[in-house]
């Protein structure tokens, strides 16, 4: 059957459906309840708790769901250059600015789930040096988070096809290398590489890895009985059922001083996505992703971690990465029915919102569920938070501290604090200019929104017959985009100028004309293509140099250079988040999140 098209308005209307953002008026959600009298006893030691990095591969195939066309409606679509650069050097920087901690990621490490993606951040977390653990994502195994292929059974699925062709880096047709049909990171990869990693840590020996086919089953449990990753139930599948595999895990924290009480996380999987679902299925609402999932075999599965805390007096908190109502009625009804085995107050720790809040859930049960949401990695607020545990035994009430990060002397009371405090710990160690670095990434950020395509074309290529005018303009759009990419790598060199031996030294594709890679650079921004061939052609060795230069930013390990491009990152982020109208910033304007509490460091919670 032909598809129709629609109009301007009609399309406006279906965007605002699948999107986050907030065509809904605003309601804030319930405050905890003030602080009564306490005697509270410290349980655990601060980890640090972060979300939402989304890695994102900039230089495969264009697509037009990451078009500067879709940008203009859904902000996300695609980020400032600064982010898909240097946007993991703010993990890389909140990791390493606790060394002693542990930490825990609530989950969407990747963005449009590539093995690119996951190769780089994979790098990351192994030169944190300490032990952590990872919350699966929306976005850790479904394409942009929302489209669920199966890439291993439907070879000839077009939309499959397109997301393996996205995620081929470079982009360029010799690279074989990056040509594999394997390129595209399925929910299953995901929990297949991070069990690999996890069973190459010396302290968790014994965790068997699954098969790369088949429905397989993990259940695994640390022998060492001090290790934070103390446990893992998993469960993995194949082709269109691999989004319903599954990935729980048993943190044990760590323990302060004098503490007669362990505190237990159950890292919850709530991204079992259930039947996938295509480009249009998404425009009308129906996304796998922007719902969360935890089905009844993942709840058997992580029984026996409840009945073992409530038989050792230990205390649970659960953890996902879903906000408490951004999981379905049938996942909190499942949740609320686990949880009421337990005879202390509930804590949930989650993610997924981008804007970060403290809650009181009372639905489905009086019983409270106090929920600490973290901020976003990949867009403002740029923040995490140190996460502690403390338990007045004759209230039967728990603290919860979520100290928000960074911060200088003093708490964080405004956005203007919290760009302030990194500003302070990256740009300002620098001796230059914040007002300088300031500027370039304004430029970049604005050349990035006003170079914004057309709907209308989005609409006939996406929903239309296919037209080679359309593909033309795909191109344009991406041509413009990996530009600005170049000319943040350029600004590196500028900034930097001998921390940059790295890019200096390396080995130039052999069409690259010049004697260093800033004229390379300059001679494909110049070259202006005769035909579409042309234009393929010009497109993919720019994304060839940039995924180049770009893997090799990853080297500049001076400090300098770590703290020069988390800083771009970081403004980038706020530029482009002060750049959007508060009507659509999905409620992350600072006036929404503090009346949602985002400010605040403690709260705690009671069984009434």
């Amino acid at each position: 059957m032909q598809r129709a098209l629609y109009s301007y308005s009609q399309f406006a209307l279906l965007v605002c459906l699948s999107s986050l953002t907030a065509c809904a008026s605003f309601a804030p959600q319930p405050a905890p309840d003030a602080e009564p009298s306490s005697n509270y006893i410290e349980l655990t030691t601060p980890i640090v708790a972060l979300g939402d990095t989304q890695e994102h591969e900039p230089t495969g195939w264009p697509l037009y769901d990451n078009d500067s066309a879709v940008d203009a409606y859904v902000e996300v679509a695609q980020r400032p250059p600064e982010q898909p650069l240097f946007g993991r050097r703010i993990m890389e920087w909140a990791l390493q600015a606790h060394p002693e901690e542990n930490f825990l990621h609530l989950g969407d490490v990747l963005d449009m789930s590539c093995r690119s993606e996951a190769q780089r951040m994979s790098k990351v977390f192994n030169a944190a040096g300490r032990a952590g653990a990872i919350l699966p994502g929306n976005h850790d195994g479904l394409m942009f988070g929302i489209y669920g292929y199966s890439i291993l059974d439907d070879v000839l699925n077009r939309d499959a096809q397109k997301w393996n062709q996205a995620c081929r880096r470079g982009a360029s047709l010799e690279d074989k290398a990056h040509k594999t049909e394997n390129e595209a990171f399925s929910k299953r990869d995901f929990i297949q590489m991070y069990l690999s990693g996890q069973a190459a840590v010396p302290s968790q020996p014994g965790i068997k890895l699954p098969p790369a086919k088949g429905s397989h089953r993990v259940s695994w449990r640390n022998p060492n009985t001090a290790a934070f990753l103390s446990g893992i139930e998993a469960h993995v599948l194949d082709g269109y059922a691999y989004a319903d595999s599954f990935l729980a895990q048993r943190l044990q924290l760590p323990t302060a001083p004098g503490a007669k009480r362990r505190v237990i996380v159950i890292g919850l999987d709530t991204n079992q996505a259930g039947a996938l679902v295509s480009s249009w299925d998404t425009l009308m609402g129906r996304s796998p992703g922007s719902i969360g999932h935890v089905n009844l075999d993942q709840i058997r599965a992580i029984g026996h971690w409840v009945s073992e805390a409530k038989r050792d007096g230990d205390l649970i908190v659960f953890a996902g990465h879903h906000n408490w109502r951004g999981l379905g009625l049938p996942s909190r009804l499942l949740l609320r029915s686990l949880m009421a085995e337990l005879e202390h107050p509930l804590v949930y720790l989650s993610a997924h919102t981008h804007r970060g809040f403290w809650a009181a859930h009372r639905e489905l049960d009086p019983r409270p569920v106090l929920e600490l949401n973290v901020s976003s990695l990949s867009d403002w607020p740029i923040a995490y938070r140190r996460v502690s545990f403390a338990y007045d035994e004759d209230t039967n009430r728990i603290k919860v501290r979520g100290e928000l990060m960074p911060h200088g002397e003093q708490p964080v009371h405004s956005d203007a604090d919290l760009l302030a405090a990194w500003e302070a710990q990256t740009c300002g160690t620098l001796g230059v200019a914040v007002e300088d670095i300031r500027e370039v990434d304004h430029a970049l950020v604005r050349k990035q929104r006003e170079s914004r395509g057309s709907v209308v074309k989005w609409l006939l290529s996406r929903f239309g017959p296919d037209c080679k005018d359309c593909d033309s303009d795909l191109y344009e759009h991406a041509h413009v985009y990996q530009d600005a990419l170049l000319d943040a790598i350029v600004q590196v060199k500028a900034f930097l100028n001998a921390d940059t031996r790295a890019l200096i030294r390396t080995e130039f594709p052999t069409w690259c004309t010049g004697s260093n890679f800033v004229e390379c650079i300059a001679d494909l921004k110049a070259e202006q293509p005769a035909d579409h061939a042309a234009q393929v052609d010009l497109f993919r060795r720019k994304a060839k140099l940039v995924d180049l230069l770009g893997g090799h930013l990853d080297d500049l390990t001076e400090p300098r250079a770590k703290a020069y491009m988390t800083c771009r990152a970081v403004q980038a982020a706020k530029l482009d988040f002060d750049a959007t109208e508060e009507t659509r910033n999905e409620n992350r304007s600072e006036a929404k999140r503090r009346t949602e509490r985002f400010f605040l460091t403690e709260a705690s919670v009671g069984m009434r």
